[in-house]
C-alpha cells in the first residue's frame, strides 16, 4: 500500500458517517446544507437536517438549489423530535439557537458538535433579485464549507467558521 493510499484510508476513517445539519426552523439553511452535502459527500454518508422549531418551506430555497441542479423534492421542514434516527457522529449547527440546542442535546453523548455561523437570508429586504442574492450567498457559503471541511479535509477537529 502506498503512502497516498494509506493516507486516503486514514482520511476516510475520520469522515463522519452520519451528519445532522441544524438551524432554527429547518426551512432554509439546514435543508440547503443537507441537499448540498448529499450531492458532494459519498453516498454511504447518512445526512439529515432538522430545526429547533417547526418551520415552513421557503420557495426561495427551491429557486437557488434549482440553479445548481439540486432539489429538496417533497421534503418538508422537520424538528429534532420528528427525526426517524437520532444517532449522528457529527451535528453541524448553522445558527446560535441550534448550536445551544445541540450542545444541550449532546451533553451526555459522545457526538461532535460544530458551529458554522451562517447568515439568515430572510433579514435581507429589497427586490426579488436582491433577496435571491442573499439566498445564493448562503448556498455558496455552505457549499464551500461542506466541500472544504467534510470532503477534502476528511476531518472535523476544531472547525468553527
Amino acid at each position: 500500500m502506498t503512502a497516498m493510499e494509506l493516507a486516503a484510508d486514514v482520511g476516510d476513517a475520520k469522515r463522519p458517517g452520519a451528519i445532522l445539519f441544524m438551524c432554527g426552523l429547518n426551512a432554509i439553511r439546514s435543508p440547503m446544507a443537507e441537499a448540498i452535502a448529499r450531492s458532494i459527500l459519498p453516498a454511504n454518508t447518512y445526512i439529515r437536517s432538522a430545526g429547533v422549531r417547526a418551520g415552513e418551506r421557503d420557495p426561495f430555497v427551491d429557486v437557488v438549489l434549482d440553479e445548481i441542479g439540486l432539489s429538496l423534492g417533497r421534503r418538508q421542514p422537520q424538528t429534532l423530535e420528528e427525526l426517524e434516527d437520532d444517532y449522528f457522529d457529527l451535528i453541524i449547527t448553522l445558527s446560535p439557537q441550534a448550536h445551544h440546542a445541540a450542545l444541550e442535546l449532546t451533553r451526555s453523548n459522545a457526538i461532535d458538535v460544530v458551529y458554522w455561523p451562517t447568515m439568515d437570508p430572510t433579514v435581507v429586504s429589497g427586490t426579488r433579485e436582491q433577496i435571491l442574492d442573499s439566498y445564493r450567498e448562503v448556498r455558496d457559503h455552505l457549499a464551500v464549507l461542506i466541500e472544504s471541511r467534510l470532503l477534502k479535509r476528511n476531518g472535523i477537529a476544531a472547525q468553527s467558521a
